[in-house]
Order: structure tokens, then C-alpha cells, then sequence
């Protein structure tokens, strides 16, 4: 006899470590919205983290300098943790799997924020798995952070087709900075996706060491202009 799965936790209405159950078992999220004194908009922004074998959680600082940008522009965020990472149930799946938990994810926060437009976000394997993800959850708009091209199979990666941005450092001395202007050349020149907005930072490395504030200006500059009016 199959157990059921237990209902769905509501979305919380304040900041909040949430337990939500995934493909592989429980996925361990942190829920946080804007300060109190920022207008809110209608949206809901999760943001992926980088490879879980070199360490990558919902805690790494670019993820969460990425969350605290959108969360200053009035959005809730959601981090989670892949499978096998934190609190989160399962072993590394190379991407197929780690994509099977942002659809879980991505459906939780529209049952329960219906009122709510979709943003998605990835660093690194993150940016990979919400590029991955894109044409299928068809998010209102990508955020992609040293998406990792070369390294993983981005050719299977249909153009996305909303308005997207991809911050990349010059000196990224784990992504070839060359592969991603590449391919993000590739999808502009295609006309099945929206044009990406490509900010290449000079000086800065795969993890953005001394230019996390300059990655936050980054996402805000180009966010503001495509943000729904507050509540």
C-alpha cells in the first residue's frame, strides 16, 4: 500500500525555512521577502546554486547577493537545496535530476502564489538548470550568472524566449569566458528567443571575489525596468 505524499506547505507570509517534498525526497528551501519598507511586487524569483559536487548550496554568496538584489527591487525569493545537499533528500543526478527539483519547486510556488509572476535565476550549474528549465517553466524572466557553456550540453538549451540576462566576469577561471559570449551570441542571432542582454564585468572571477555589490548592480539595473507596478 503506497503512502500518500503529505500536502503541500503553504507559502509563507514571512521569512521562513520550508520543507517541501520532491522527486527524490524532501527539498530544504529559505522563503525571504523584502524589507518592510520596500514596495512589494507580484513575484516570486528562485534562485538555483552552483555544482553541488565543488560545494555548491543555497548559501553561496553569489546566490545570495543574486536573492538580496531582487528582494531590494520589492520580490520574494526562493533558495533551495538540490537533491543531496543540506537538508535535501537524494544523491547528485548530473543535472537530470536537479532539474526534476526546480520543476518541484517552481509548481509549489505557483499553487500557492498564483497571484504571483515567475522569475528564475541560476548561478553557475545553477544558471544551467534554470536555463534548462526555461522553456518549459516559461518564467516571466532568466537571470543567468556565469552560466557554465562548455561544460555542460547547453546545446540541447532552447533559446529562451522571455527577457533574459547573463552577467559574466572576464576572468572566470572556471567558465571560458569566450564559450558563454559565444554562446549567448548564438541565441541572439536566432529568431525562436528574446534578445539576451549579455553584461560582461572586467576583472572579475568565477565567483565575483570583490565584486559581489557590482553583481548587484548588475541585476538591479536591468530588472527595474521590467519589474510589475507594487501592490
Amino acid at each position: 500500500m503506497s503512502v500518500p505524499n503529505p500536502p503541500a506547505p503553504a507559502f509563507p507570509t514571512a521569512d521562513a525555512a520550508v520543507r517541501l517534498t520532491g522527486p527524490a525526497g524532501e527539498l530544504e528551501l529559505a522563503v525571504e521577502y523584502p524589507d518592510a519598507e520596500t514596495p512589494v511586487r507580484p513575484v516570486v524569483a528562485i534562485v538555483c546554486h552552483p555544482l553541488p559536487t565543488e560545494g555548491g548550496s543555497m548559501h553561496n554568496k553569489v546566490v545570495t547577493m543574486a536573492a538580496r538584489s531582487l528582494r531590494e527591487l520589492g520580490l520574494a525569493t526562493v533558495r533551495f537545496n538540490f537533491r543531496g545537499v543540506g537538508a535535501s533528500a537524494g544523491t547528485f543526478d548530473h543535472g537530470v535530476g536537479e532539474l526534476d527539483d526546480l520543476r518541484a519547486v517552481a509548481a509549489w510556488v505557483r499553487q500557492q502564489r498564483p497571484d504571483a509572476s515567475l522569475w528564475l535565476g541560476g548561478f553557475s550549474f545553477g544558471a544551467y538548470i534554470a536555463l534548462s528549465g526555461a522553456a518549459e517553466l516559461r518564467p516571466a524572466a532568466l537571470i543567468a550568472i556565469a552560466p557554465p557553456a562548455g561544460r555542460w550540453d547547453f546545446a540541447r538549451i532552447a533559446p529562451p524566449a522571455m527577457p533574459w540576462l547573463v552577467v559574466q566576469g572576464e576572468d572566470d577561471e572556471i567558465v571560458d569566458p569566450q564559450a558563454v559570449y559565444d554562446w549567448v551570441e548564438a541565441q541572439a542571432q536566432t529568431r525562436a528567443g528574446a534578445e539576451p542582454n549579455l553584461v560582461r564585468m572586467p576583472e572579475t572571477s568565477h565567483f565575483f571575489h570583490r565584486k559581489l555589490m557590482d553583481l548587484r548592480g548588475a541585476i538591479k539595473h536591468w530588472a527595474r525596468g521590467r519589474l510589475p507596478d507594487p501592490h
